[in-house]
């Protein structure tokens, strides 16, 4: 298990839980807009965390850490990360998985075995866009939706995501609603710069957003602001 980053609180990474977070290096992936470019790279391990120090802190902190969100780069690269979940559920954690959905059989696994109880999986786009969003030629993209069926039959919590990247245009988001035959817990996301500051979108885009949400009940927006006149 390849650990490059933990946040050891966050109250904002599990819904309605106290977590902590778990970064793993490595990704299938090359979105332009990825703000943890550092973790794409699975051979780059210059502040690699072992998993017996995430467990040894997370074992003095009994009571007050509820959850820990497994994120990355891509977690579902990591070959032992079944080992690492069980240690987890062993200390009586509940466990997020933050996936790009590129490995239905894992999270298919990690699910049968019990090992999950929130999942939320990225929605990069429609699938006519999906290689140019994500910088990646040949991608399967029937794992992509082989995934999202998985998820959205498994009983669990979860939660699909959208973030809105300068590539993208509102009117895709509909289009991926369309695709992927989303009804429940979609959420369209701001996207940040490299530089960590917010992508402002005009007022006309935030209004069909936001309408949108208002008609579709299952979506719902995140991390925009409004723009002055």
């Amino acid at each position: 298990m390849n650990i490059a980053g933990f946040v050891k609180t966050s109250f904002v990474d599990y819904p309605g839980k106290i977590a902590s977070v778990v970064f793993t290096q490595g990704c299938n992936l090359r979105c332009g807009y990825c703000h943890n470019v550092s973790l794409i790279d699975s051979n780059h391990s210059s502040n690699g965390i072992l998993p017996e120090e995430v467990f040894e802190w997370l074992s003095k902190r009994k009571g007050m850490i509820d959850a820990v969100v497994v994120s990355g780069g891509e977690p579902t690269l990591q070959k032992n990360l079944h080992v690492f979940i069980e240690e987890l559920k062993a200390m009586n954690l509940l466990v997020k998985l933050d996936t790009n959905g590129t490995n239905p059989d894992i999270i298919r696994t990690l699910i049968e075995y019990e090992l999950l109880d929130f999942i939320a999986m990225d929605l990069k786009a429609p699938l006519s866009k999906y290689e140019i969003i994500t910088g990646t030629s040949q991608l399967e993209l029937a794992a992509i939706q082989e995934s999202v069926e998985v998820i959205k039959n498994c009983g669990l919590g979860y939660e699909f995501r959208t973030t809105l990247c300068p590539e993208l245009e509102t009117e895709d988001i509909p289009c991926i609603i369309l695709d992927f035959e989303i009804a429940a817990n979609y959420v369209v996301q701001n996207c940040r710069s490299t530089n960590l500051k917010k992508v402002f979108r005009n007022k006309q885009d935030l209004h069909r957003l936001n309408q949108w949400s208002k008609e579709k009940r299952f979506s719902s927006i995140r991390g925009f602001e409004a723009i002055k006149q």
